[in-house]
């Protein structure tokens, strides 16, 4: 049975509070009557409180692109999962690709990053994805299976639908390039497996995998139709309120 999809918009490093709140306000109207797709904005870590409250308690969730594993402690500029929580957010971006290739996060990181946002009542949306090269060299499987299974060893779900996976092969982030909805889809549905392996298949089919790189309004019906696809992690096109609108009305 097709899941609920779910949207998020991952703003980066872009947008200040008064361009974040501005977004927030042009945005809601745009999408008042979508009742269908759930959807979540990922503001830069200045911003969370004030999209928060520009947001209000309607259907659009906030989300943070990223924490600390730890509750507190000496770890300068960075910021824990009680903080988040506490800025209002529900879910928080865990294992971005850019994470990985700029700060270095590994497997053993990203792991310990998942098991605190449970435990703090976070969803994380895990990424896991593929560079041109290993895609080109045929790794793609196995470069998603050690990811996944990195960030997932000792994870225990309830219902797995307090996971998100998303698959954002690292060669369509930001360059135009996007996987074919077949490209997608079949490796989606090799993360499905995996996850039925790791935590049954009533677990793998109540967590939702998203689909990020490049994500656009002229591609997002064809992609989000996909059997294992379940939404989008969208980059560049959710920084403008009426392209993000547009991927969230996907259906037309």
């Amino acid at each position: 049975m097709k899941k609920r999809p779910f949207i998020v918009a991952n703003w980066k490093m872009n947008k200040t509070i008064s361009e974040c709140v501005d977004f927030v306000e042009e945005f809601l109207p745009l999408v008042s009557m979508v009742e269908d797709v759930d959807v979540a904005l990922a503001p830069p870590f200045t911003s969370l409180t004030a999209v928060a409250r520009a947001l209000g308690p309607g259907r659009v969730s906030l989300a943070a692109q990223n924490m600390h594993w730890e509750e507190s402690g000496a770890f300068t500029g960075e910021i824990s999962p009680v903080m988040l929580r506490d800025a209002g957010c529900g879910y928080v971006i865990i294992g971005h690709s850019e994470r990985r290739q700029y700060f270095g996060e590994g497997e053993g990181e990203v792991s310990r990053k998942v098991a605190s946002a449970l435990r703090e009542g976070l969803v994380p949306i895990l990424c896991v994805g593929e560079t041109l090269g290993e895609r080109e060299y045929g790794k793609t499987f196995e470069v998603v299976e050690r990811q996944l299974r990195g960030a997932l060893d000792g994870i225990v779900l309830e219902s797995g639908a307090e996971l998100v996976v998303a698959y954002e092969p690292v060669w369509a982030i930001g360059t135009g390039k996007t996987a074919t909805p077949e490209e997608a889809q079949e490796v989606h549905h090799f993360i499905r497996g995996l996850l039925a392996n790791i935590f049954g298949s009533e677990s793998a089919g109540n967590t939702r995998i998203l689909y990020g790189g490049s994500v656009k309004p002229d591609n997002a019906a064809s992609l989000m139709g996909m059997a294992d696809i379940d939404g989008g992690l969208v980059g560049g096109a959710s920084l403008q309120p009426e392209s993000f609108a547009r991927i969230v009305k996907f259906r037309g």
